[in-house]
């Protein structure tokens, strides 16, 4: 496989400039395999050759070119099948065969998705899908979509296709994941919204968290924000129109950054995050993995009790399936969560700062990005 991966040119800081100052090599999600193979399936149905490589747009440009690892083309359907590279993240999918299986469908019909061998099923509320979808991720579905349109009008089809996905020992492999406690059964997720797998060495990572807050610190910034992924790192530039190096992809470090940060100050941190992710530092964990830390329903229970949460509600959020539901169910009955794990993880962060001159806000998105809770801005 190969691209122009993230990090093309020589940024001075950001998530680019972080990610090639690990020296990791990056590698790509299930999404971007899975968008690979139906690429391939759909061109060999309305071509009958398979494009071998196949190259793909991923949601930020890039456009890396994937080697097929099977093909099969019948009169009905055609399968392709991509191994994904997850370069050097140790990522438990890492040599998977990723397949997608595409049939004609009647006009109008649409793009539908099924769940084929080694990929999960939706069984409890709380997740980005309804209950009784395959466990394929809304980013991961767009992409597949668009490149289904794409192909269609290359070569004359109408673009009503039914895409099945699966994974070989993908169920075996969804055991050492969290999808059974999430009520995912039956394999695993297609999960992605870069398309790009970012390898986190800790103390790589930690140290090219090191290296952007000097970088920033450097250019004269006064405001940075540690971000968890692209997509919080998208809702600070339009919240606060910060430029690339005053970004920090902190990931699951938020402690790194903090204690960074504690030494070499800046005026001004904004912590942009999950719910889920910053449900944890609220309740005190400065290593946000979800091997090493856990969304703490207890915790969240508490925290919706003391915005007002009845009894009843409280005990909802407490047996609930996700941080997700939990948040729903505050947000239906007007009790407000989000801004609440916000404010905890905003005076989680002082406490961690110890009294260093900076200010620090926190903002909860959901996966889209939209803002879900944030708190005030607050100083030693």
């Amino acid at each position: 496989m190969s691209s122009d991966v993230a990090g093309a040119g020589d940024p001075k800081g950001g998530r680019g400039a972080q990610l090639k100052h690990t020296g990791l090599r990056p590698g790509w999600t299930t999404g971007a395999c899975a968008t690979a193979a139906t690429t391939a399936a759909y061109t060999a149905l309305l071509t009958g050759e398979f494009p071998d490589p196949v190259t793909i747009t991923l949601p930020r440009g890039q456009t890396p070119a994937f080697a097929l690892a099977a093909e099969e083309l019948t009169d009905d359907h055609a399968m392709a099948g991509v191994v994904k590279d997850a370069g050097d993240d140790p990522d438990v999918t890492h040599g998977a065969l990723v397949r997608a299986t595409v049939r004609l469908l009647p006009a109008g019909a649409g793009v539908v998705f099924r769940a084929g061998p080694g990929v999960g099923t939706v069984t409890r509320p709380g997740l980005p899908l309804p209950v009784g979808e395959p466990a394929v991720n809304p980013v991961p579905r767009q992409m597949m979509r668009d490149h289904v349109a794409e192909a269609a009008a290359r070569h004359g089809g109408a673009g009503d296709v039914e895409i099945t996905v699966s994974v070989d020992h993908g169920e075996e492999i969804a055991r050492s994941t969290w999808n059974p406690r999430l009520g995912i059964l039956g394999g695993l997720s297609i999960l992605g919204t870069t398309g790009i797998v970012v390898p986190y060495s800790c103390s790589a990572w930690i140290d090219s968290i090191r290296r952007g807050v000097d970088v920033a610190r450097a250019a004269g910034r006064t405001h940075v924000a540690g971000c968890t992924g692209s997509t919080s790192e998208r809702t600070v530039v339009a919240e606060y129109g910060l430029p690339e190096d005053a970004l920090l992809d902190m990931g699951d470090f938020a402690g790194a950054v903090l204690k960074y940060v504690r030494r070499h100050p800046v005026e001004r941190l904004t912590i942009c995050g999950g719910f889920a992710k910053l449900s944890k530092l609220a309740a005190g964990h400065l290593d946000l993995h979800s091997a090493r830390s856990q969304v703490d329903k207890g915790f969240l229970a508490e925290l919706a009790r003391r915005g007002g949460a009845d009894p009843a509600l409280a005990a909802e959020v407490a047996g609930a399936n996700t941080g997700l539901a939990a948040l729903q169910l505050c947000a239906a009955a007007g009790v407000p969560l989000g801004d609440l794990v916000a404010t905890a993880a905003r005076d989680e962060a002082l406490g961690v700062l110890r009294g260093a001159p900076v200010a620090v806000d926190v903002v909860c998105i959901d996966r889209a990005g939209t803002v879900v809770g944030r708190s005030t801005v607050a100083g030693p």
